[in-house]
C-alpha cells in the first residue's frame, strides 16, 4: 500500500492534493501551535477557530466569490478581531481571561451559525460549499487551496523565523524583554496572528470543531520529549505533518473515512504515545523510574539492618532470619524482595540454614552508605 501511496502522490491529482494540504496545515500548525501551548493560550486556538466562521461567510456574501484566498482574508480579519476582543474585555473589565474566551468563541460563532442559515437559503449555497468548513472536507480541496496553504503558511514560517529571537524572549521572559524596551504587545500581536493564519488554512481540511486540536496536540505531544524552543517547534511540525499524512493515507486507502477525523485520531496516537514513552516526561518511563527508586530504598534498608545486626555479634558470617529483619523494618519495605536483590548484587547470601549474612562487598557497601549518610547530616 505505501509504495502505491508515494507513486499516487505524483500520479493521483485528488490524492496528491490532500497529502500535501495535510502536512502543509500540519506543519504549520504544530510549529506555531508550539507558542499558544508555551504561553498557556491554548484555548485561543479553540476559541479563534470557532470565530472565524462568521469571516468565512461574510467574504462569501461580500465577494460572491469562494476563491480560498477570499475566504482565508475574511476568516483571518474577523478572528483578529475576535482575538482582540479577548484582549480588551480582559484588559478593561472584571472579567477572567477563560471567560472572557467562552465569550467570545460563542458570540462569533453562534453569528457565524446565524449567517450560514440565511446563506444556505440563497439560490447559489450550494455553489458556496461553506458548509464544509464547519467539519472539513478535505476531498474537495484543489491545487489553488494548496498553493494558498503553501503561500499563507509558508509567510507565516518565514516571519517566525525572521523573529525568532524576540518571540522567544517574550514567551520566556517577559519582564526582563519589558525592561530592555521592547514592544512587547506588538509582539503579541503579531504571535496571535500567526496563531490565526495557522488555523484559517487548515479549516478547509479539518474544520472549525477539530482545527483546535491540529494547533495544541503536536505542540503537547513535542514538549515530552525535550525541553529547548527549537527543537519542540520543529518536532511540533513534524508530528502535525506525519498525521496529515497518515490521516491522508488511512482515509484514502483503509477505511474511507473523513480525512479530517482521520487526521485529529492519527494526531491523538501520536499524543498518547509522547505521554507514554517520552524519556523525560513520559509516565511509562516515570514509573519505571519510581519502581528502580523503590527497589533501590529497599535494598538499602534491608542493606543497613544486615550490617547493624552484623555489628552485634563478633562473627561476620553470623546469620539473621527474614524474620528478626521483618521485625526491623516494622512493614516499611518487602524485605524479602530486598534481600533477593541484594543477592543478585552479590552484597548479601544465604547461609545454610537459610538466613541471610553480609558478603565482603556488602559490608563496605553498607559502611560506605552509613558514613554518606553521616557526611549528608553533616551538612544539614
Amino acid at each position: 500500500m505505501f509504495p502505491e501511496f508515494l507513486t499516487d502522490i505524483y500520479t493521483d491529482y485528488t490524492i496528491r492534493n490532500i497529502t500535501l494540504g495535510a502536512m502543509t496545515l500540519g506543519f504549520v500548525s504544530g510549529s506555531l501551535g508550539t507558542f499558544a501551548v508555551l504561553r498557556r493560550q491554548s484555548l485561543l486556538g479553540d476559541t479563534i477557530s470557532h470565530a472565524v466562521l462568521p469571516g468565512i461567510i461574510l467574504a462569501f456574501m461580500l465577494t460572491g466569490s469562494r476563491d480560498p484566498l477570499i475566504l482565508i482574508i475574511g476568516a483571518a480579519i474577523v478572528g483578529w478581531i475576535a482575538t482582540l476582543s479577548i484582549m480588551a474585555i480582559v484588559n478593561t473589565t472584571r472579567i477572567k481571561p477563560d471567560a472572557s474566551l467562552a465569550l467570545v468563541l460563542s458570540v462569533f460563532f453562534g453569528f457565524g451559525m446565524m449567517l450560514m442559515t440565511f446563506v444556505q437559503r440563497q439560490p447559489e449555497a450550494a455553489a458556496a460549499g461553506l458548509s464544509r468548513f464547519l467539519f472539513g472536507q478535505a476531498a474537495a480541496i484543489i491545487w489553488d487551496d494548496v498553493r494558498t496553504m503553501l503561500i499563507v503558511g509558508g509567510s507565516a514560517m518565514v516571519i517566525l523565523l525572521f523573529f525568532w529571537k524576540e518571540f522567544k524572549l517574550v514567551v520566556f521572559d517577559r519582564a526582563f524583554a519589558l525592561s530592555m524596551g521592547m514592544p512587547v504587545r506588538r509582539f503579541d500581536v503579531v504571535l496571535t496572528t500567526l496563531l490565526v493564519i495557522a488555523i484559517v488554512i487548515g479549516l478547509q481540511t479539518v474544520g472549525v470543531v477539530l482545527m483546535s486540536a491540529m494547533v495544541v496536540a503536536p505542540a503537547a505531544a513535542a514538549r515530552q520529549w525535550t525541553d529547548r524552543l527549537g527543537f519542540v517547534t520543529l518536532l511540533a511540525g513534524g508530528f502535525g505533518a506525519l498525521s496529515g499524512v497518515s490521516g491522508a493515507l488511512i482515509s484514502v486507502y483503509m477505511t474511507r473515512m473523513p480525512t479530517g477525523p482521520t487526521i485529529v485520531l492519527c494526531l491523538t496516537v501520536i499524543v498518547i504515545f509522547s505521554l507514554l514513552m517520552a524519556p523525560n516526561r513520559g509516565l511509562l518511563w516515570s514509573w519505571v523510574r519510581q519502581h528502580r527508586q523503590s527497589r533501590e530504598i529497599r535494598s538499602r534498608v534491608v542493606l543497613g539492618d544486615l550490617y547493624w545486626l552484623s555489628a552485634q555479634h563478633e562473627g561476620a558470617e553470623h546469620g539473621h532470619s527474614i524474620g528478626t529483619l521483618e521485625a526491623m523494618s516494622a512493614g516499611r519495605v518487602a524485605v524479602d524482595h530486598g534481600l533477593e536483590d541484594l543477592e543478585r548484587a552479590g552484597l548479601a547470601q544465604r547461609t545454610e540454614n537459610d538466613n541471610w549474612m553480609l558478603t565482603e562487598r556488602g559490608r563496605h557497601q553498607a559502611q560506605k552508605d552509613l558514613q554518606s549518610g553521616e557526611r549528608e547530616s553533616g551538612d544539614v
